[in-house]
């Protein structure tokens, strides 16, 4: 036997390579749906550990959207790239680029080398203090799960809300809950605490807690709710359903790719610019450059991203700032046309003494500029950042 299931895999000996494309695409469950959120969390370039159980689930959907050659994922048992297996076959690997001892693994882990650990989500708490060691008299025991979760330097629990039999369905884009799990994951006070989330806050770490109907994100003060499946009820199918309340303040919806059938598009969102490089503050002349190019201004996640993004700049600094906005290449939805310059008026309003926007295509010049028009923007599109730049202080100021 090569694997617990498996008695003899040449793909797994890296003896053949085989085509991603052969690869069974995951059937569209809660495992799916927290998995392809997570994969979300993928940045190219990057090396990752996948944990056991769900985790592995995010190979599988970085296979499916065609991107798993643009980041290392690993497993601890020694695989170094190619699509980490799972179930019983957990720590092999098909078309692995390296196999390794397991001890320098770990050196590699313990050293720092991890960008990203994709692991487990069995119990967690109000302090953001998660268990996967300790279950009433079973001593399931941490693995390697300390190493890895100590020395990442980013990291996301996966796991379902509820355990115990829990069923839920995807109707038209929305998350239905047919049957909760008799348990609840989210408690007051973890049993044994395998991971410190005071510890965590303290330095700064990022992490969030992904399951199928929501997501939250660890700070200083607790666990945040910071977004919500489409279809979830807050009060009934999260809060209702855990042991504390977490801090909830303006969540927004995930992802309404992550509920349908077909691929995402995560190699081309992975392509493009990262979303928080897109903007930049000029300090000496009150200028906040803001690079749309090559964007496509959809779902609503991505508009409530923007308007949060430059809203974190602006808010700080106490004062309102000028702004130069490139929309070369940018593709407005039209299905979310209306969202998108709603915002784009009350962030003005709100944190901007004057804009400039500029575009090299004439048709996207006057596109915008009629679209602006008609919510009493300035519609006038330049043709160049120079021209954007030097005429930014000269448009009328915002009261």
């Amino acid at each position: 036997m090569q694997t617990i299931a498996t008695p003899y895999n040449p793909a797994f000996a890296s003896e053949v390579r085989i085509p991603l494309t052969s690869l069974e695409p995951m059937p569209l469950d809660d495992r799916k749906i927290i998995a392809r959120r997570a994969a979300m969390e993928l940045r190219p370039n990057s090396v990752v550990n996948l944990g056991v159980g769900i985790p592995e689930g995010v190979a599988a959907v970085a296979a499916e959207e065609k991107c798993s050659d643009l980041m290392t994922l690993t497993a601890e048992p020694g695989v170094i790239g190619g699509i980490p297996a799972g179930g019983a076959n957990f720590g092999a690997a098909t078309n692995a680029h390296a196999v390794i001892d397991m001890q320098y693994q770990f050196d590699f882990y313990d050293g720092g080398g991890l960008d990203a650990a994709f692991l487990g989500l069995a119990q967690a708490d109000k302090e953001g203090n998660l268990n996967v060691s300790k279950f009433g008299p079973r001593l399931a025991g941490a693995g390697g799960f300390i190493n890895i979760s100590q020395n990442a330097k980013k990291i996301y629990f996966l796991g379902t809300f509820t355990a115990g039999d829990l069923e839920v369905a995807v109707v038209d884009g929305k998350l239905l809950i047919e049957r909760d799990g008799r348990s609840k994951k989210f408690v007051n006070e973890v049993e044994h605490r395998t991971f410190s989330g005071s510890f965590a806050a303290q330095n700064g770490k990022e992490v969030l807690y992904i399951t199928e109907r929501c997501v939250f994100q660890l700070t200083k003060a607790g666990l945040e709710l910071i977004e919500i499946a489409p279809g979830v009820d807050i009060k009934r199918d999260i809060i209702d359903r855990m042991d504390f309340e977490p801090i909830v303040r303006h969540p927004r919806e995930m992802d309404p790719r992550i509920f349908k059938a077909e691929p995402m598009g995560l190699r081309d969102d992975m392509l493009r610019l990262p979303f928080d490089a897109r903007f930049s503050y000029d300090r000496d002349h009150n200028i906040l450059f803001i690079n749309l190019s090559e964007l496509v201004m959809k779902p609503q996640q991505t508009i409530e991203r923007y308007r949060e993004r430059i809203r974190s700049i602006a808010e700080p600094l106490g004062h309102k700032v000028y702004a130069v906005v490139d929309y070369d290449g940018f593709e407005l939805d039209r299905d979310f046309e209306d969202a998108y310059l709603d915002a784009v008026k009350e962030i003005g309003d709100r944190h901007f003494l004057g804009v400039t926007r500029f575009a090299t295509s004439a048709f996207m010049r006057a596109k915008l500029g009629e679209a602006l028009g008609k919510r009493g923007v300035a519609p006038h599109i330049y043709e160049s950042k120079d021209e954007a730049k030097g005429m930014v202080k000269e448009t009328i100021p915002r009261t």
